[in-house]
């Protein structure tokens, strides 16, 4: 069975540091692109990160870091000087095909899903 489970979310303060954390099982994380997405109520999930190559969403670059340890086989989001619009669910996904090419932030171009985790940023 597959599986991506994320973990490391939690409440900090603007300004803070999460480190987000995507554990791969059933399968070698290091042969899928992965990207992380963020969620918040109301509006579509979007995409953050994605490690092949390495791509980032504007909003998040400079402050944010995908990393793989293959070895554990998982994936990180550093996240520093984290702002009140960062919050929300962020999402793993893998994807079998390519690499994170153009398309990264698409929620198409991912197979697999974990089931998110919260992260709140508030004073």
């Amino acid at each position: 069975q597959l599986l991506l489970v994320e973990s490391g979310g939690g409440l900090v303060q603007p300004g803070g540091s999460l480190r987000l954390s995507c554990a791969a099982s059933g399968f070698i994380l290091g042969s899928y692109k992965i990207g992380w997405f963020r969620q918040v109520p109301g509006k579509e999930r979007e995409g953050v990160s994605c490690i092949s190559s390495t791509n980032y969403a504007d909003s998040v670059k400079g402050r944010f870091t995908i990393s793989r340890d293959n070895a554990k086989n998982t994936v990180y989001l550093q996240m520093n000087s984290l702002k009140p619009e960062d919050a929300g669910v962020y999402y793993c996904a893998a994807g079998r095909y390519g690499l994170c090419g153009s398309a990264w932030s698409s929620i198409r171009a991912y197979d697999y899903w974990g089931q998110g985790t919260q992260v709140t940023v508030s004073s």
